[in-house]
């Protein structure tokens, strides 16, 4: 610690209790109060160094008293520093600190202690020592910057505050491992002018761990947030990288601010100031509001300065303290701009509305994403798709447009998965959030349906027609084999839903599978001609023809086990589909109650017509397939003549079952 020592008397000054008294062997003449500390003291060594006191003791003196008395209420620093000054007054030895300089300077310009009053009085003395030694070290420019807070109009006035900031803004806008030597205070262990570390100063050869940038983060976070909203400000003027400053705000935050979550691992806490130490100072819910509001403003508004889990905890602890509605507004938007890089864990916020309507803050995430959707994700054009054009059914765009749209549809599937389960959320809020996520963003809707069917299980007391709309929102041709495995037996699901699920599952299966049959034919083929031209390859190129005809066995192999697996789920669907038509029939002979054999074969024609239209009464043979993709357009276009039909028939049975429950009662 830098310190100058200043006069060369022994210590004379005893306290007793609340008072001080100088033990010279001559009585006191005058007592000074300061604050509810007083002092028993002399005369001549005041008004000999201070032109307030010399002016203080002459008016004493016209009143007549013996022993005067002054009272002294503003002094800056208080009786501590006041005790330091009587000593200088007294010429004993006083020791200049980075943490007592600063009230020294202010105490001694508020007493008017200059070279007027003696050489080398207080002021030159303090001044001196302040530009000389203070500003030329990191830790003593941050101690004298914090002891500033106390005294901080003085420290104003007189520039204290301004040179401190100014000193320790020009160190951080330099590289420290650039430095030669002395090295920097913060580094460690001494180095040589090459770089070396040196013990006892003799050069070991090791060199030293380049220093990061985030260095001095922990000094600046002792600071107050007015002084430190002072230095980061003076900082970026100076040019400092942006993502160092949004460090230091995040490093200062999460220290006062005991809500935060601290990460110890990830991205989060690659660097030091992921884990700050603990701060002995206790913010009231007031400050830490303030604070949170500040912090909130110094921040930049641009995409990847600081994760998104860290304004994720902001803005649940601003809802906490019930934060302004522009600093949450504000949050808000700041996750909305890099939603891509959320996780699941950040968008799940409990609700802390007094209504307490639902358990989940399901509006706050609706405002989040689209702050997302508004921020020009897409491409410049402003077009609502980043696909330029269709070609085959593949969409041509760019893909870095496409991938975080693509990450946040993900993303929202998952929320809505994970809040489904609430029985308080309206489905007027559920549709619309799943509404928001643009179609193109959805690769696979399978996501999608695992919400869909969490929510229906979990609110069984939709109504039909709340169930279809809300299952309008799913694109059966987006959903994978699995998906439709599931959805065609979950009896959640409405029947049109299911239908097109059935209907959409086959046509994919029979394009699928008379595909394969093609390929299999051209490997054949391919595997003939390379029977053919095989000994000829070998005998002109050395054998060359053998791998390729291994490689066309190994695939034609792979194929047929894919045929296999694809005519095994065929025959599933077929099986399913002909007990369906027994149910049925069996309901129309029982309502008829005993009609003509024709009636029922009849029926059974009409059945087998309409499940020959919907595509369920097919058989698989070879040539069939092979034909399948010729018929398959066609079927697409009937597919709503063909569930109004299967409609039809459910409505004719509950008809029949009417009447025949009214013929039974009678």
């Amino acid at each position: 610690m830098a310190c100058m020592k200043l006069g060369s008397k022994s210590d004379a000054f005893q306290r007793q209790g609340q008072a001080w008294f100088c033990t010279t062997g001559l009585p006191s003449d005058i007592v000074v109060e300061v604050g509810e500390m007083c002092f028993h003291l002399h005369k001549f060594p005041l008004l000999s160094r201070s032109g307030v006191m010399e002016r203080r003791i002459a008016e004493a003196s016209k009143e007549g008293d013996d022993k005067c008395l002054i009272e002294i209420s503003d002094l800056p620093g208080g009786d501590k520093t006041f005790e330091l000054v009587a000593k200088f007054c007294y010429g004993v030895k006083l020791e200049l600190t980075a943490s007592n300089v600063v009230y020294l300077r202010c105490a001694a310009e508020h007493l008017e202690m200059t070279e007027e009053y003696g050489e080398g009085n207080l002021i030159s003395q303090t001044e001196t020592f302040f530009n000389q030694v203070v500003l030329k070290s990191w830790k003593d420019s941050i101690k004298a910057l914090h002891s500033c807070d106390e005294v901080l109009e003085y420290a104003d006035e007189l520039n204290i505050t301004k040179k401190c900031i100014e000193s320790l803004a020009m160190r951080t806008s330099t590289d420290p491992n650039l430095f030669g030597w002395p090295v920097v205070e913060h580094g460690g262990p001494m180095q040589s002018p090459g770089g070396s570390v040196l013990w006892n100063g003799i050069s070991t050869g090791a060199r030293p761990k380049h220093t990061s940038s985030d260095w001095w983060y922990e000094d600046a976070s002792m600071l107050s947030l007015p002084l430190f909203k002072r230095l980061i400000t003076v900082m970026d003027s100076r040019g400092i990288r942006e993502d160092i400053i949004a460090g230091s705000l995040t490093y200062y935050t999460r220290k006062y601010l005991p809500g935060l979550k601290r990460r110890r691992g990830g991205a989060e806490s690659s660097g030091r100031f992921s884990t700050p130490l603990a701060s002995g100072t206790v913010l009231s819910e007031e400050e830490q509001k303030n604070l949170l509001e500040e912090i909130q403003e110094l921040l930049r508004m641009q995409k990847g300065l600081v994760p998104t889990k860290f304004f994720v905890d902001m803005l649940r602890i601003a809802k906490i303290l019930k934060a302004s509605p522009d600093c949450i507004a504000n949050l808000e938007k700041r996750i909305g701009m890099q939603l891509d890089q959320a996780a699941l864990e950040d968008l799940v916020m409990p609700s802390f509305s007094h209504t307490m309507e639902t358990l989940y803050d399901v509006d706050s995430v609706q405002r989040i994403l689209d702050h997302f959707l508004g921020t020009d994700q897409i491409m410049p054009g402003g077009v609502g798709s980043p696909c330029s054009s269709v070609d085959d059914g593949n969409l041509i765009g760019s893909p870095q447009s496409i991938t975080p749209m693509t990450a946040v549809a993900k993303l929202i599937d998952g929320y809505l998965a994970e809040v489904a389960p609430d029985v308080n959320l309206k489905l007027p809020k559920f549709q619309a959030l799943a509404a928001s996520v643009p179609e193109y963003a959805r690769l696979l809707d399978d996501g999608l349906y695992r919400a869909i069917d969490i929510y229906l299980k979990h609110h069984p007391w939709l109504a039909e027609s709340e169930r279809e709309n809300l299952c309008r929102l799913l694109d059966c041709q987006k959903l994978s084999l699995e998906a439709c495995t599931h959805a065609a037996q979950n009896e959640r699901l409405p029947l049109r839903i299911i239908v097109q699920v059935l209907f959409f599952e086959q046509l994919q299966l029979r394009t699928s599978v008379a595909g394969c049959f093609l390929v299999s034919d051209n490997l054949d083929g391919g595997s003939r001609q390379l029977r053919s031209g095989g000994f000829v390859g070998g005998s002109t190129e050395g054998g060359g023809g053998g791998g390729g005809w291994a490689t066309a066995v190994r695939e034609n192999q792979v194929l047929k086990v894919g045929m296999d697996s694809m005519r095994m789920r065929v025959c599933e669907l077929e099986k399913e589909c002909s007990n369906m038509r027994q149910e049925i029939e069996k309901l129309g002979k029982t309502t008829k109650g005993g009609g003509s054999a024709n009636g029922g074969g009849g029926g059974g024609k009409t059945w087998e017509n309409v499940s020959k239209k919907l595509g369920f009464g097919f058989k698989l043979k070879s040539h069939q397939m092979c034909s399948a993709q010729e018929g398959s357009v066609s079927k697409s276009n009937n597919e709503n003549v063909k569930i109004e039909k299967l409609k039809d028939v459910k409505e004719r049975r509950g008809k029949h079952k009417k009447a025949s429950s009214i013929s039974s009662e009678r």
